[in-house]
């Protein structure tokens, strides 16, 4: 810049050259600053979330049991596997990046337009996969119910699979206005109606008699045996290392007697896989850092422009791709962190 540093014996700009701190220019210094202080920021988003998952572990939704939805796949239990490829692009995009970063040291443009072009490409596909996972996130695809004590009950069929609300809900002829200031109900907002009531679900699982509900409670693998012995029509289930409490006929009906409302998906108030917290947690740690990725990507637009018009070998210098890099190797990074406590542990 253009401050000046003067000492004893010599003189010269701070940031002229032989006085750059650590070798860095003015720009690379300040990025790492930054990096910093948002690597503090994410560390403190990741200590809240594992507080609050071990001081409510025993209701913490099961990721294997959420994240099941695969494209083009739909039915298909496909547990972890669209997350892990999510994973993968954002990886191989931060080789695509640093393969950009070496041929600006070459000072070769095309080269550099090339690996740009493909690290845009994996951002913009992890974005929009971060997207397509909120949706499922936030539509749900079986359905539970919420009673008046605020536990989350689930249904199973004998065999512990997952049963939808709308293979066993039966139709009741009712009228229901959601609640709005539109209609009147200025005092008192409501989300959209779910397709279903508490009276339609609860008689179709009168009727019902091989489905089964399903708590929050995780029970570890000693309990799970004895609960299997305590439901005779579950011998066939092959119980994992961590699984849901699974109740009798009566214990199932005497629990939905308390059923308060239907849930469906998950929002910042409600949600059908377990702890409230998993969703807001959930929405706020990735969607901030969706948020990074997706302003990752308009940089590296941005960058890419200039890089086919020619600016960075007018300047003799592909400097700003080398910046722009650490930001992507910095959101990179998170991501991993990010997957290894949200969805692996």
């Amino acid at each position: 810049m253009g401050s000046t540093v003067t000492t004893a014996t010599t003189e010269g700009k701070t940031w002229g050259g032989g006085n750059e701190p650590l070798g860095a220019s003015y720009g690379k210094l300040m990025m790492w600053f930054f990096i910093m202080s948002d690597a503090l920021t994410f560390s403190g988003f990741l200590a809240a979330y594992g507080f609050s998952r071990f001081k409510f572990i025993e209701t913490w939704p099961l990721a294997d049991e959420v994240f099941t939805h695969f494209p083009f796949m739909h039915g298909v239990a496909a547990p972890m596997y669209y997350v892990a490829l999510m994973t993968f692009i954002l990886i191989f995009s931060s080789v695509t990046m640093v393969l950009a970063v070496d041929a600006g040291h070459q000072m070769k443009q095309q080269k550099v337009a090339f690996y740009m072009f493909l690290t845009i490409i994996g951002g913009l596909i992890f974005v929009g996969s971060q997207a397509w996972e909120w949706k499922n996130f936030i539509s749900g695809e079986y359905g539970a119910i919420e009673t008046k004590g605020g536990s989350i009950l689930q249904f199973v069929d004998n065999t512990g699979k997952r049963v939808k609300l709308e293979d066993f809900a039966v139709a009741i002829p009712h009228e229901r206005e959601q609640h709005k200031a539109s209609n009147g109900i200025w005092f008192e907002s409501e989300a959209t109606l779910p397709t279903y009531t508490v009276e339609e679900v609860v008689e179709g699982f009168k009727s019902h008699p091989n489905i089964l509900v399903r708590t929050e409670v995780i029970l570890t693998k000693e309990t799970a045996e004895k609960a299997q012995g305590l439901h005779p029509t579950l011998n066939d289930f092959k119980f994992h290392s961590k699984h849901k409490s699974i109740l009798t006929r009566e214990e199932s009906l005497a629990r939905l007697a308390n059923a308060q409302l239907v849930v469906e998906g998950a929002n910042l108030q409600r949600n059908e896989y377990g702890s409230k917290l998993f969703a807001d947690f959930f929405f706020f740690i990735t969607g901030f850092h969706g948020f990074h990725v997706f302003s990752g990507v308009i940089i590296n637009i941005i960058i890419f422009i200039n890089i086919l018009l020619g600016t960075y070998e007018k300047r003799r210098t592909y400097e700003m791709v080398e910046k722009v890099g650490l930001y992507w190797h910095f959101v990179d990074l998170v991501w991993v962190f990010v997957f290894t406590f949200f969805y692996l542990v």
